[in-house]
C-alpha cells in the first residue's frame, strides 16, 4: 500500500489511507483514548493561550477534584504544585494526559518511570473514570499550562527538575 501511495505523496494528493479524521475527544473517554493511542502520540488539542479554553480548564480543575489536592490555582496544598517546572513522570502533553487518566500506580504499570521529585510524593489517584470525556482533560492541561510558572524550556517537558 505505501508503494501505491508513494506517488500521490510526491505530487501532494491525498489518498484515502493519508491521515485518519481527528478524534472528537468530546466523545471519548481518557481511559478509552489512552487504549486507543500508542504511547507518546497524544497531543492536546488546545493552547495555553485560547482564554475561552483555559477559563473552561479553571473550572474543570475546581470541580473534579483537582484543586483539592494541588490547590486553586495549582500552586500545591495536599499534592505538589502543577505550574512549577518539577514533572515527575515527564511534562509532554501525552505523560500529563495519562498520569491523570490513570494515576501514577497505572503509569508505573505502564512502564514510566520518576523523572523528577517533588517533596510531597504521595501517589496521584486515577481520574480517568471520574472525568466525563477526554475533552475535559485536555482543558485541564491548558488550563496547568498557562499558569506554569517553572523554567520555560520546560514547560512542555524538557529535562525533569529535581529537589
Amino acid at each position: 500500500m505505501a508503494l501505491i501511495a508513494l506517488p500521490f505523496a510526491l505530487t501532494g494528493v491525498r489518498t484515502a489511507v493519508a491521515d485518519p479524521p481527528p478524534a472528537d475527544y468530546a466523545k471519548i473517554s481518557p481511559s478509552d483514548l489512552i487504549k486507543s493511542a500508542p504511547k507518546g502520540t497524544l497531543v492536546n488539542p488546545y493552547k495555553d493561550t485560547q482564554a475561552d479554553i483555559v477559563a473552561q480548564g479553571e473550572a474543570l480543575f475546581g470541580s473534579s477534584s483537582c484543586s483539592a489536592c494541588h490547590g486553586p490555582a495549582g500552586g500545591g496544598g495536599l499534592g505538589p504544585p502543577v505550574t512549577n517546572d518539577i514533572w515527575v513522570y515527564g511534562g509532554d502533553d501525552d505523560t500529563l494526559f495519562r498520569l491523570i487518566a490513570l494515576g501514577s500506580d497505572g503509569l508505573q504499570a505502564q512502564g514510566y518511570s520518576r523523572k523528577g521529585h517533588e517533596s510531597i510524593v504521595a501517589p496521584m489517584p486515577p481520574f480517568g473514570a471520574a472525568l466525563k470525556n477526554s475533552d475535559d482533560l485536555w482543558k485541564i492541561l491548558a488550563f496547568i499550562r498557562a499558569h506554569y510558572q517553572g523554567d520555560p524550556s520546560r514547560k512542555f517537558g524538557g529535562a525533569a527538575a529535581s529537589q
